[in-house]
């Protein structure tokens, strides 16, 4: 049994907020979602306010700090790794964090079937998989009918953050993501978070990593034709992840 009041860390960064005496802990887990969407905010967090959702949540470092900072909006964090759920659940139940809801299901997923449009505020996408095995290239999440079930479901001011470690995974980002958005790239760590959002943030930055950071809002005046049609004219994400890791790889052995 953890003891209240303390603080837990993680690669040597805190993580946020600290354990409280169990009397007060929070119920985070989403166990089932239905079998139709879409989901009535309302009934699963007993209030109305402005959800924010991370997709690939990870253990729930990005939605721990942004919980505990922002008390007035809900948060919904998704991953498709039970493994991790279960840490960040665990982690937001001993923070008391009522506010908060986790659950297993992929964001392409959550958001064709259980978001209504314009109903998100926010929707953050922190280092999604690369895959860089050829044939596990049509599992990538960033992809144009991502992107555009992302405008849909983001209320018309609202806010897409995006980040990767992935050189090649950037390039493709920074090319289709300003067609839905109006995309601006982030130059340095966030501001509230300047050792890392993420776990996986953490890890790049101390393997020496450049990490990649951008943030935009809904392009005006995209209704679902035009969406479906940006759908149908731009690319999926077929580029070679591994090519910057084997020119890194080249560069060494040469200085060797």
């Amino acid at each position: 049994m953890p003891d209240p009041g303390q603080i837990e860390s993680e690669l040597g960064v805190p993580i946020p907020g600290v354990i409280l005496p169990p009397e007060q802990w929070a119920k985070t887990a989403l166990k089932k979602l239905p079998s139709e969407g879409p989901l009535d905010g309302q009934a699963i967090f007993g209030r109305s306010a402005p959800i924010v959702l991370d997709v690939g949540c990870g253990n729930g470092r990005f939605v721990l700090a942004s919980a505990l900072r922002r008390p007035h909006m809900n948060h919904v964090g998704l991953d498709i790794l039970p493994v991790v759920i279960r840490y960040a659940t665990r982690r937001a139940n001993q923070r008391g964090l009522h506010h908060v809801r986790f659950a297993v299901c992929g964001g392409h997923e959550f958001l064709e079937r259980y978001a209504a449009p314009r109903s998100i505020h926010e929707i953050h996408v922190y280092h999604p998989q690369p895959y860089g095995q050829t044939q596990k290239q049509e599992r990538r999440l960033v992809t144009p009918g991502f992107l555009a079930l992302v405008h849909r479901s983001l209320v018309p001011d609202g806010l897409l953050v995006i980040q990767t470690d992935n050189p090649a995974y950037w390039q493709y980002m920074a090319a289709t993501v300003p067609r839905f958005f109006e995309f601006h790239e982030q130059k340095g760590p966030w501001p509230d978070a300047p050792e890392g959002r993420t776990r996986r943030e953490i890890m790049a930055r101390r393997m020496g990593l450049p990490v990649f950071r951008g943030w935009g809002r809904p392009r005006p005046g995209l209704d679902e034709a035009r969406l479906q049609a940006l759908v149908a004219e731009l690319p999926l994400p077929t580029f070679d992840a591994t090519r910057h890791r084997r020119a890194r790889h080249r560069r060494r052995r040469k200085a060797d």
